[in-house]
C-alpha cells in the first residue's frame, strides 16, 4: 500500500519516505487530539442527553442521542452482546496494526494523516465499548424525510482517513505511471 513495486519506500510530495521518532509522535499526538475531541463530546452527550433525546438545530441537522451495540450502520446490533467484544478486540488489533504502521512509514504524510485519524477514531469507538458497552452516536443528518445513520466525531475521523488511504493510493498509483 505505502511501498512502491522495489519494497522501497514511495516518494513524493506526499510521501517523503522513511520515519523517525518526532514524525510518529506527531501522528500519534493527532490520534490523541482527535481521540480526545471525541471523547469530550461524548461525555457532554451522555451528560446532557437521555436515550432517544434530539435537539433540532437545522433543517438538515438535529444532535440525538444513540447507541449503536454494533458496527457500521448498526451491523450485528442485535447479536446478543457478543459483538461488543469481537468489535473491541478488532479495534485493539487494528490501532496495534496502525501504530507499527506509523512506525514505519512516519515520514508518508498523507498516508500518515490517514492512519492517525482511523486511529484516532477506533480508540474513541473502542472505549465506547468497554465503557459503555456500546458506542455513543449523536450527529444525525437529513434530508426531505430520508435520515443518515446517526454517527459521532471517531466515526468521522475513521471516514476522512479511509477517504485519504484511498486518495494516497490512487496518488501513489497515478506516480506510478
Amino acid at each position: 500500500m505505502a511501498r512502491k513495486p522495489g519494497g522501497g519506500p514511495a516518494k513524493s510530495n506526499f510521501r517523503s519516505g522513511g520515519s523517525s521518532s518526532g514524525g510518529l509522535l506527531q501522528w500519534l499526538g493527532l490520534a490523541a487530539i482527535l481521540l480526545m475531541a471525541d471523547q469530550f463530546t461524548k461525555i457532554l452527550i451522555v451528560g446532557f442527553y437521555k436515550l432517544g433525546d434530539a435537539t433540532h438545530v437545522t433543517s438538515f441537522f438535529n444532535v440525538v442521542r444513540v447507541h449503536n451495540s454494533g458496527a457500521a450502520f448498526s451491523f450485528l446490533a442485535g447479536a446478543g452482546g457478543w459483538q461488543r467484544w469481537f468489535f473491541t478486540a478488532i479495534g485493539l488489533l487494528a490501532a496495534a496494526l496502525i501504530v507499527w504502521m506509523l512506525k514505519s512509514h512516519a515520514g508518508q504524510k498523507l498516508f500518515a494523516f490517514a492512519l492517525a485519524c482511523i486511529l484516532g477514531g477506533a480508540i474513541g469507538n473502542v472505549i465506547d465499548r468497554v465503557l459503555y458497552g456500546y458506542v455513543v452516536d449523536f450527529l444525525d443528518f437529513h434530508w426531505r424525510g430520508w435520515h443518515f445513520p446517526a454517527f459521532n466525531l471517531a466515526d468521522s475521523a475513521i471516514t476522512i482517513g479511509a477517504a485519504c488511504l484511498i486518495l494516497d493510493e490512487l496518488l501513489r498509483v497515478r506516480r506510478g505511471r
